[in-house]
């Protein structure tokens, strides 16, 4: 049988149909597959897969190796396919309150370069300058491999706020600055690419639960402990967004109705005691030349008493927050991540105290408190597993059989 010719260019374009098509769509969100596993996942016959592979291995768009992961036990290594680079480039920003953060993965799952810069300014007020800068990173990662735009499938963008179904920022008055602004348009405008975006949080534990400390489970809360404290939810293998596409502002549970007021308006906020903000305010009665959280860990780490009792409350705090959280959804695993994820060693222990207090004994001793894989990558890597649509399928029906970062 001849091989079908396939264009790389119009693969991904949505009139391209065909068992070629819907292979290199299984491979894209699922990763490096076995054949077994193709036939299982795209629903097509063994002879089909067969066919549509070997098309698409003569336009170079899969590669097949032998993966020692896959091996079945007591018999031969089972071969393991992945898209080639050929099949296009997968593009993640991570826009954060004081940095620009981007990476680069292949439609394999195979993460190619990172890049990232502070800013001098709070992306709340300048929305348009950070997206500027994220457009200036992409096009330099892609430069910096050999690649342009063209090689571009799709681009997942994060932001540091709520964001809905229609991918408007939910809450304008916690970023005024963006109220106005459509984050994945004006991307869009700017790179003339396909974009998408959803809350940094969500994308964190999107990163993290493909390619980090959530690899394997089906279950968990990945929480971002920064400046801001949010929380990425992934339930049954899919990423949890809710009606309105604002689920997980785990920041802005009420833990004191008397409490002084937040940013977002109501009182007693989680953020206000275990956000990086109050955290540091406090730190700087006793340590004024603190500029940052790295600071404070540091200092905490090397048995500092004050900055230690601080992040133990604020992980006892935390604890009393994610003990409902854990009574409403049971999650197998909990992932610390971001600037405070650092702290894990310090914040685990008070975090499972509160935890005890205020969860079920049998959720919260079911539950596993780890430190984030991916550190501040997370979210960057979450943009590139939106932009391959991993959030689309229940992941975890199949897990992978090759690591890839």
């Amino acid at each position: 049988m001849v091989a079908q010719r396939i264009d790389p260019h119009t693969l991904w374009h949505p009139e391209t149909g065909g068992a070629g098509r819907r292979v290199a769509e299984t491979l894209r969100l699922y990763g490096p597959r076995t054949r077994a596993e193709l036939v299982h996942l795209s629903g097509l016959s063994r002879p089909t897969v067969s066919s549509a592979l070997a098309d698409l291995g003569g336009a170079d768009l899969v590669s097949e190796q032998v993966g020692a992961a896959a091996k079945p036990v007591g018999g031969r290594p089972a071969s393991v396919v992945r898209l080639t680079r050929r099949a296009g480039i997968a593009v993640g920003v991570d826009v954060g309150r004081r940095h620009v953060r981007v990476a680069l993965a292949d439609l394999g799952h195979a993460v190619l370069t990172e890049r990232q810069s502070r800013t001098d300014f709070d992306i709340d007020d300048r929305p348009r300058e950070a997206l500027d800068l994220g457009t200036t990173l992409v096009d330099a990662a892609l430069r910096g491999i050999g690649a342009d735009r063209s090689d571009v499938v799709g681009v997942g963008l994060g932001v540091p706020a709520p964001i809905t179904r229609d991918w408007r920022i939910g809450s304008p008055g916690m970023l005024p600055g963006w109220a106005d602004v459509l984050p994945a348009d004006e991307l869009t405008a700017r790179l003339s690419l396909p974009v998408r975006v959803d809350n940094d949080a969500n994308l964190a534990a999107l990163g993290e639960y493909v390619w980090g400390a959530g690899r394997g489970c089906a279950d968990l809360v990945y929480v971002k402990l920064a400046t801001g404290i949010g929380a990425g939810i992934v339930l049954d293998g899919r990423l949890y967004r809710g009606a309105a596409g604002t689920a997980g502002e785990l920041g802005h549970v009420t833990l004191d109705a008397r409490g002084p007021v937040c940013r977002c308006g109501n009182r007693g906020c989680v953020e206000l005691s275990v956000g990086g903000r109050a955290l540091l305010s406090h730190a700087r009665l006793s340590h004024p030349e603190l500029t940052d959280l790295a600071g404070l860990i540091a200092l905490a780490q090397a048995g500092d008493p004050g900055c230690r009792r601080l992040l133990a409350d604020a992980g006892t705090q935390l604890g009393y927050a994610l003990g409902n959280l854990v009574n409403l959804i049971n999650p197998q695993r909990v992932l610390l991540g971001d600037e405070l994820g650092a702290a894990t060693d310090i914040l685990r222990e008070p975090l499972q105290r509160g935890l005890a207090e205020t969860a079920f004994t049998a959720a919260a001793a079911s539950v596993e408190v780890v430190q984030s894989a991916l550190s501040l990558r997370a979210a960057a890597l979450g943009g590139v597993a939106l932009a391959l649509g991993v959030d689309t399928v229940p992941f975890a029906a199949a897990s992978p059989t090759l690591s890839t970062l």
